[in-house]
């Protein structure tokens, strides 16, 4: 099954169907039908694949007390032991027993099973993955990967284990991917999302990692059923309009006996270097980049997702640790160059988003945490060829000021304005993610300073600015409805608040703000293209305020003004500067679905823009804005549409 060309690839990292020639598949020798292993263990001593028979016994078979049974493998070539097992079919549970370079036996789980038993159980499971009838083929067709960075992406981050339960079927709560479908399809339609990115998916041992210590990276999670369920979920949410991100782990994996690390009694999949072998502030293995092999392993993976499950694309989890040997490392290892570049890791990048950029109709995003340049660079220019990264700066910054007392707001108001400096740097995503909101950081409500009242009006008014701000968005779930509790994967989201009518508020103020945020095309085609901002106020610090203009870079045509007021105080009368006089039409503000609170703005709309100088600009508008209010005008049509 593993030939001479196969090999060759493999060996060179250039192997990105690895899938397809390792790990079980359905096969035959001569008229007898069966399963063929195969598993890349190339310093081992002997490997058995050991087949379960789920507690019943096979004539003329040696068993053993649980009723499975042992298949000798043989050594092919370039490393990889393969066997055929007569009349083994789908659902059959099995694991490798490789007796290492290290004189020990280890039980080991197949790193290419694209099925896996329920955790406690690490048994791999024989699926050939076949027949699925996907119906997708209109949203793909309609969603160029070319055209991502000037099309919405508002994302729904969810991980679906705690999103909704039901104990009436498991346990655990688990729902299965079928009827989450059916149900987060609905929902992320009805709130207008343009995206879901799904954490946790592929196959991990301990719920508490959120799927950020894998051990199956090519089976999808059993807690949620099979992979044809999980093809399922994507085909659903293709049909309703909704692309699919997958969070994805090449930077380590967790030390499990089970699974990769010393997989033949040697560091196969990690790095032989003890200084580069691990990162100690998680406990986990580090792939060895440099190594072809694992390139070929990583790469195919990314791939295999992307083809064979429909995902449009992969968020790379800890871009940053891979990028720097001394990452969480209070000893490292200099590169050739005595620098701190982990040149090895860095190479694998730009060839893992060149190939998935190849091979695939799918892209890759960056959780990524270093100042690189070049993160969304293509490669061919000398970057690592990203689509997108996440921009943590902006994340950090915003939160620490919304974290203030209004009174001391003024006082790093830069904090705030300077993150669009930087914004036309790289393609960005503004997240506000689940990493924010877990291990004592508050529920992004208890982020924000003040009573609930002032929690609920600033929350809305952090979500305003995010999708006024340069760069695509990302909210994680519960945010939408300002859950006060921190988020934990072992309990459903409070749904109730979304019942609540002013935390219903925050809900139906973000559904709006979606619809906005699609409709005006300023707001979302913007990447890299400093045109399409321009700042009119950034110093008032004392009133805590700012205002500027999303556009096209030609004119104002379609232009969208912002103003924000971050603070508990009513700006009566408040001047603003524009630069085209004609009426101003209000489209959105952060008090559009508010219960009757008696703060209704008085303004006659839409305004009229009078000819006088203000903030630099030959006409303004004047507007009262309400406690915590951000609101967005349309910006009148240039005369003759003239350009700026």
């Amino acid at each position: 099954m593993f030939g001479d060309y196969d090999s060759y690839l493999f060996h060179e990292g250039t192997n990105y169907e690895i899938y397809r020639k390792l790990g079980a598949h359905a096969g035959s020798n001569g008229d007898v039908g069966g399963t063929l292993f195969a598993v890349y263990a190339p310093n081992a001593q002997h490997v058995n694949v050991r087949i379960s028979t789920d507690g019943v016994p096979l004539r003329g078979i040696e068993m053993n007390e649980d009723r499975s049974y042992l298949v000798p493998m043989r050594m092919t070539c370039g490393g990889v032991w393969e066997a055929f097992a007569p009349g083994v079919s789908d659902g059959t549970a099995y694991r490798y027993e490789v007796l290492g370079a290290d004189g020990i036996m280890r039980k080991k789980a197949d790193p290419l099973a694209f099925y896996s038993k329920l955790r406690p159980s690490a048994l791999s499971v024989v699926h050939s993955g076949g027949g699925f009838n996907w119906t997708d083929g209109e949203f793909i067709d309609a969603e160029p990967r070319e055209e991502a960075v000037d099309r919405p992406m508002a994302i729904y981050e969810v991980h679906l284990g705690s999103w909704k339960k039901d104990y009436s079927h498991s346990e655990d709560g688990f729902v299965n991917y079928r009827r989450l479908a059916d149900e987060l399809a609905e929902y992320v339609k009805f709130m207008g999302f343009t995206h879901v990115e799904l954490i946790g998916i592929c196959e991990h041992p301990f719920d508490g990692s959120w799927g950020y210590q894998v051990t199956g990276y090519y089976a999808p999670t059993s807690r949620y059923g099979s992979p044809e369920d999980l093809k399922y979920f994507i085909n659903r949410m293709h049909e309703s309009g909704v692309g699919v991100i997958l969070d994805w782990v090449p930077a380590h994996f967790p030390k499990d006996s089970f699974g990769l690390e010393n997989f033949d009694g040697t560091p196969l999949y990690e790095s032989a270097d003890p200084l580069m072998a691990e990162y100690p502030e998680w406990g986990t293995r580090a792939f060895d980049h440099g190594k072809p092999e694992v390139r070929s392993f990583l790469i195919s993976n990314a791939c295999f997702w992307i083809n064979e499950f429909h995902v449009d694309a992969l968020r790379v989890d800890a871009v940053a640790a891979m990028l720097y040997t001394s990452f969480g490392r209070a000893e490292w290892r200099p590169n050739s160059f005595g620098g701190s570049e982990n040149l090895a890791s860095i190479a694998f990048l730009k060839q893992l988003n060149q190939a998935v950029r190849q091979y695939t109709r799918g892209y890759l995003i960056a959780e990524d945490s270093s100042e690189m340049q070049g993160i969304t660079k293509p490669v061919e220019e000398g970057g690592l060829g990203f689509a997108f990264k996440w921009n943590l700066g902006w994340m950090n910054d915003t939160l620490r000021y919304f974290s203030l007392d209004p009174v001391y707001r003024g006082s790093v108001h830069g904090v705030l304005t300077h993150t669009v400096d930087y914004a036309f740097t790289e393609k960005f995503v503004l997240v506000l993610s689940h990493d924010e909101v877990v291990h004592l950081k508050k529920s992004m409500f208890g982020k924000m300073f003040g009573g609930d009242w002032d929690k609920l009006g600033a929350l809305k008014t952090l979500y305003a600015y995010q999708f006024a701000h340069p760069g695509k968005k990302l909210i994680f779930m519960a945010q939408e409805f300002a859950e006060v509790g921190e988020w934990s994967e072992n309990r459903e989201i409070s749904w109730w608040y979304a019942q609540n009518p002013w935390h219903r508020d925050v809900m139906e103020s973000l559904r709006n703000l979606i619809a906005v945020y699609r409709k005006y095309p300023c707001l979302y085609s913007d990447s890299q293209n400093p045109t399409t901002f321009e700042w009119i106020n950034r110093s008032d610090s004392i009133r805590s305020t700012v205002s500027f203009i999303r556009r096209n870079p030609w004119n104002y045509d379609g232009a969208v003004l912002v103003i924000c007021n971050f603070t508990p105080m009513e700006l009566y009368d408040y001047d603003c500067g524009v630069p085209l006089e004609g009426s101003y039409q209000r489209i959105f503000s952060t008090y559009d679905s508010l219960p009757d609170s008696g703060l209704r703005s008085g303004d006659t709309l839409p305004l009229k823009a009078d000819a006088r100088q203000c903030d630099g600009y030959e006409f303004a508008i004047r507007y009262s804005l309400r406690p915590y209010e951000t609101v967005y005008f349309e910006i009148p049509k240039s005369p003759g549409g003239e350009g700026c």
